[in-house]
């Protein structure tokens, strides 16, 4: 059965080759076909076709059309979706921490698309792989937004290519910030090949605000606003002022049962009336332990 999938592309293969980015949406699938499918003008960027070694851009819009079966297509599987708003266009979900949002060669189950494809498919109605507009990374909680059809899709990755989309997140940080709030300015770019990002002077213009929400006996509960939008940007800026995230231990954080960065909110223009959407959460009860919160030095 032929399928089309909708992808919008992200950060990780902002001036990349599309063949690359097809490879990877497609682990299972041999390269050979799916060469043939762009050669064929079975894909398309922006709506219009390309070569195979065509330079993608962030936010850029590709589809392509490809023979699914059983063998090659992910699999739904039961669990439980906190879903905090549903219509006709979109869903908004809470994600858990540890949860990878798409299958990949070496996980094919558990992650958020599988949910998502159960769901749909429970309700008479079939998943579009690329219905999710942004991502979070597998230790990242929080807010996402899923597109249901197409036209949502389309305008909605518009919408946060042209920055109408605020975010905000909770991160629980290592010591004390003496500031109420700030904003760090400190380019972002890639320090070797093992996908490790750091502040670098040649790397992408990245800025970040903060906000303390609370500060305790050795930690600081921060909002923080990602003006741009850098793979890894907020563990990478805030180990860069030496405030790591708690449980981020690749960016010097200290050990701890999780990553504690949140997707705390999420506005942004509803892809049909237009009208602002905007949707919060609290901050996650697995934030707070004995050992973080036995002390308080400040609300603020």
């Amino acid at each position: 059965m032929k399928q089309i999938f909708r992808f919008v592309v992200d950060e990780d293969f902002h001036r990349r080759r599309l063949d690359e980015f097809i490879y990877a949406k497609f682990p299972l699938i041999s390269r050979i076909y799916l060469r043939r499918r762009i050669r064929d003008g079975k894909c398309e960027v922006n709506g219009e076709v390309v070569n195979r070694g065509y330079i993608l851009s962030k936010n850029d819009f590709v589809e392509i059309e490809i023979e699914v079966d059983e063998e090659n297509d992910f699999q739904p599987e039961p669990m439980d979706l906190d879903i905090l708003f549903e219509d006709e266009d979109l869903l908004v979900i809470n994600k858990p921490a540890g949860m990878i949002v798409h299958p990949t060669k070496q996980i094919r189950s558990g992650t958020l698309l599988n949910g998502l494809a159960y769901y749909f498919a429970s309700r008479g109605s079939r998943l579009l792989r690329a219905g999710l507009v942004h991502r979070l990374d597998k230790e990242t909680s929080g807010l996402m937004v899923i597109a249901k059809n197409p036209e949502a899709l389309r305008t909605l990755a518009g919408d946060f290519q042209k920055k109408r989309v605020e975010k905000r997140y909770f991160a629980l940080v290592d010591g004390l910030l003496s500031e109420k709030e700030g904003k760090i300015d400190a380019p972002i770019g890639k320090l070797g090949e093992n996908h490790f990002w750091g502040v670098r002077k040649d790397g992408k213009p990245s800025v970040t605000n903060f906000w303390v929400v609370k500060r305790l006996y050795d930690a600081t509960l921060l909002e923080l606003e990602p003006v741009t939008g850098r793979t890894n940007q907020l563990r990478v800026h805030l180990s860069y002022i030496g405030h790591p995230i708690i449980g981020d231990e690749k960016y010097g954080g200290r050990k701890f049962h999780r990553l504690c960065l949140h997707s705390c909110k999420v506005a942004f223009p509803h892809p049909r009336t237009r009208q602002v959407m905007v949707f919060q959460t609290d901050v996650p009860e697995d934030f707070y332990t004995e050992l973080l919160f036995s002390q308080t030095a400040e609300r603020c």
